[in-house]
């Protein structure tokens, strides 16, 4: 065989077994992804790194037992459960880590920074350990910002959300049993998706009730949740 085609030989078998490695590497990328898929469709959740979410929970208990109680649980007109499973569902990572950095100002949730991004990180996987549930975060975020007429939300905050957290959304300081939602530290992080959820399907076992369909507590409309979104965006409470 001469040099030429030895060269042509040696590129030939080069080049089948680059593309072999490619399929290879193509089959298990689409093995993941549909693995992916299949557990997003089946409603379960990620799964968590056991080791992180046993540091989380010993930074927990050294930091927001006090407030949140044993196993986040969280108590009505104290300080709210961080492992509610609607509350899991739908709030993401990101609102999780910047509000245990950054606090909430106007109410007893002072800011942790000082723990550092992997304490913080730690913490959330503690939480996210208690879901049952997809996070459906993504999606939810995505949803549209509220065109709703504000000062009907006006009204339907009034008449149902302030018995629960006060007239301009105050939450525990002004005697209510809800969170301070009225407040800047809250709606800088929630998206429209985010309170839009909440008011439609509520926080089972606790005193969020749910605002959307006829067996809720009021039947309210899109149209009604948009319109009080848009009124707590004109709040903040003052």
């Amino acid at each position: 065989m001469n040099t030429k085609n030895f060269i042509l030989l040696t590129l030939t078998i080069l080049v089948l077994g680059l593309s072999g490695c490619s399929k290879e590497q193509d089959t298990s990328s689409t093995k993941s992804n549909t693995k992916s898929a299949s557990s997003s469709m089946a409603g379960l959740p990620e799964k968590v790194d056991p080791a992180l979410a046993g540091a989380g929970k010993a930074v927990y208990e050294q930091n927001c037992i006090f407030c949140h109680q044993a196993d986040a649980i969280g108590k009505a007109g104290f300080a709210p459960s961080l492992t509610n499973q609607e509350f899991l569902e739908f709030v993401s990572d990101k609102f999780l880590m910047a509000t245990i950095r950054d606090g909430r100002s106007g109410t007893g949730m002072p800011p942790f920074s000082h723990l550092g991004r992997k304490d913080v990180e730690a913490v959330v996987a503690y939480l996210r350990q208690h879901a049952k549930l997809a996070n459906r975060a993504a999606e939810v975020d995505a949803q549209p910002r509220s065109q709703g007429d504000e000062r009907l939300g006006r009204f339907w905050f009034d008449s149902i959300c302030s018995t629960c957290h006060g007239p301009n959304g105050d939450g525990y300081i002004a005697g209510g049993t809800g969170t301070a939602i009225g407040k800047a530290g809250f709606l800088d992080k929630a998206t429209d998706g985010f309170i839009r959820e909440t008011i439609i399907k509520g926080r089972s076992n606790t005193r969020m009730i749910g605002y959307g369909g006829p067996d809720s507590m009021a039947n309210l409309s899109k149209g009604d949740v948009n319109d009080i979104i848009a009124y707590l965006r004109t709040v903040p409470s003052k």
